[in-house]
């Protein structure tokens, strides 16, 4: 049996993805669409390269697919407005099924979301909670799974009680995207170093929460697409209102590279996080006494903000996928559940460095000007240590939002100094900050320790001083990092460049950030790879088991 789990549109419109799974629940592969048509976050676009590229790993074609499972509830968002099943598949997934129309099965947002994160996570049961923008009927939601179990939901909260919508207000009010989240979070800890007193937003109290912006009537269990956009509009507009009544003004008076000296703009993410951290910290105790256990599991795209992940208690387990990509995994996990778990998910499911056909497109790589050696750990430990930039792209791509050592810019932290260099070959604003990446042993002296959220850089955790002593480009002005810790080969170079380092005596973390230029997906494939890395003024690229560097120009060959 095979399943193929996407988010597609109309309904799942920005993160497309695809997911393929067998009869046993194994994920064969897993792809976001933007890595393969190199469109950031894919908006509108079918993830049908994405399908092609699982496909293709299963050797198996469109024809052998016996259920389509779609992480969204398309026909209360969308009634009617497809003929039947095969007229929807075109226009969401555009493979060619043959004679045959698969199976499709809608799984309600929410549920698509949980089950990635439970199945994912190495806890026989837990507490889920699941908070994003919005579901179909919901924004926040408490889930009990357990193995061998159906899936109860616990209770949610309505749509227009979103606290994904409080963030989005205040990353536009901003001057972003409300895909550029993140920003708004790494602003926020500015407020947090500054001891930043903000007004109380939430009301916290008992078994529930009120937001400052209240909630409106909602059309629930029959609202569509057209009016949950206009509820949206609305709610986010009176954050926004909030947002400028608190700052005094509609709109930062600086730059955004600049946005980390304007006290308003500061003051406006640091309060929106705050809303977040406080509810959260709620509702995950609420989680944990409705499932009756500790182990409590996050996804939706709330679960991506690290600071606050970085706030509780564990056991606590983020999934590589939280946001609506993850969508595409938890449907086809909801139709068919893993049989067999051993631990937390592996996030390298995605294309092979040298892959061919619809991921590697197969174009070839042309590495002209480029001069080219057999890997040697111990040079590129000698580059990183001299003050060099590089990047590694090895294996199987990683899928979710952040690279770990697969696709990943590297550099030795040990100066402030490294920050500002990477965030400039990034193209991104100086107050960004960068993540760590270490073997655990040593990762416990340098930060608090996390159990699973530094498996795929998903929570913050406040530096030792050791930390701040060693590391001191991977920590943020609040005191904290993002951290990896990588536990024995799963991501080669890296790890060997860490355990040589300590071989030298030097301290073995690195600066770990994604391979991709300003407004780019992160690199995919070879030719990904090396466009990017001619493009960007980094020292050296590890493709592979090769070792590039620039014969002339910025970073050549010294």
């Amino acid at each position: 049996m095979w399943i193929l789990g996407v988010n597609a549109p109309p309904t799942g419109w920005h993160d497309t993805s695809a997911c393929l799974v067998n009869g046993d629940g194994d994920i064969v592969a897993f792809s976001e669409e933007e890595r393969i048509n190199r469109r950031r976050h894919s908006l509108y676009r079918k993830p049908v390269n994405a399908a092609r590229f699982c496909l293709e790993q299963a050797g198996i074609s469109a024809s052998d697919i016996d259920v389509v499972a779609v992480g969204w509830d398309g026909e209360q968002l969308y009634p009617r407005r497809f003929a039947d099943d095969a007229d929807f598949l075109a226009h969401a997934v555009g493979l060619d099924f043959g004679a045959r129309t698969p199976e499709v099965v809608r799984v309600p947002h929410h549920q698509a979301h949980a089950a990635s994160a439970f199945h994912a996570s190495p806890f026989p049961k837990a507490g889920v909670l699941v908070i994003d923008g919005h579901g179909e009927n919901e924004s926040s939601s408490i889930w009990t799974y357990e193995e061998g179990a159906p899936p109860r939901r616990e209770r949610s909260w309505q749509r227009t009680a979103s606290l994904g919508y409080a963030y989005d207000a205040a990353s536009t009010w901003l001057g972003f995207s409300f895909l550029n989240a993140g920003k708004t979070m790494g602003l926020a800890a500015y407020g947090r170093a500054a001891g930043l007193e903000v007004e109380q937003l939430v009301d916290v109290r008992g078994d529930d929460f009120r937001l400052a912006v209240e909630p409106l009537a909602e059309n629930t269990g029959r609202a569509t697409a057209e009016e949950i956009k206009e509820q949206y509009e609305t709610v986010v507009g009176r954050w926004r209102e909030r947002y400028t009544a608190i700052a005094g003004t509609d709109a930062p008076s600086l730059p955004e590279g600049r946005l980390a000296e304007d006290p308003k703009a500061v003051l406006v993410a640091y309060t929106a996080q705050r809303v977040i951290e406080e509810t959260v910290t709620h509702l995950a105790a609420l989680t944990r006494k409705a499932a009756g256990v500790e182990e409590l599991c996050l996804s939706g795209g709330v679960a991506l903000n690290c600071s606050t992940n970085g706030t509780l208690p564990g056991p606590l387990y983020v999934p590589p996928v939280p946001h609506d990509a993850g969508v595409a995994l938890g449907a086809a996990w909801t139709v068919r559940p893993p049989r067999r778990r051993a631990g937390a998910l592996s996030p390298y499911l995605g294309s092979d460095i040298h892959a061919s056909g619809p991921a590697g497109r197969g174009e070839p790589v042309d590495t002209s000007g480029l001069t080219a050696t057999d890997l040697d750990i111990d040079h590129v430990t000698e580059l990183l240590l001299g003050g060099a930039v590089g990047a590694v792209a090895q294996g199987r791509a990683e899928v979710g939002p952040r690279a770990l050592c697969h696709r990943s810019i590297i550099a030795v932290p040990d100066t402030a100094g490294v920050n500002t260099r990477v965030n400039t070959i990034k193209n991104r604003e100086q107050w960004r900050p960068f993540a760590g990446v270490t073997r655990p042993a040593y990762g416990a002296r340098l930060w608090e320790r996390q159990e699973h959220l530094s498996l795929y850089m998903l929570g913050a955790a406040r530096a030792t001083e050791l930390g701040r002593a060693v590391a001191p480009g991977v920590v943020h002005v609040d005191g904290t990092t993002r951290p990896q810790v990588l536990h024995g080969d799963e991501a080669p170079a890296v790890g060997a460049v860490l355990d040589a380092l300590e071989d030298r005596g030097a301290p073995p973390v690195l600066l770990n950030t994604s391979f991709n230029d300003r407004g780019e997906p992160i690199v995919d494939t070879a030719r990904d790879a090396v466009a990017a890395f001619r493009s960007m003024d980094l020292d050296f690229l590890v493709l592979g088991d090769r070792l590039y560097r620039k014969a002339d120009g910025p970073g050549g060959a010294r």
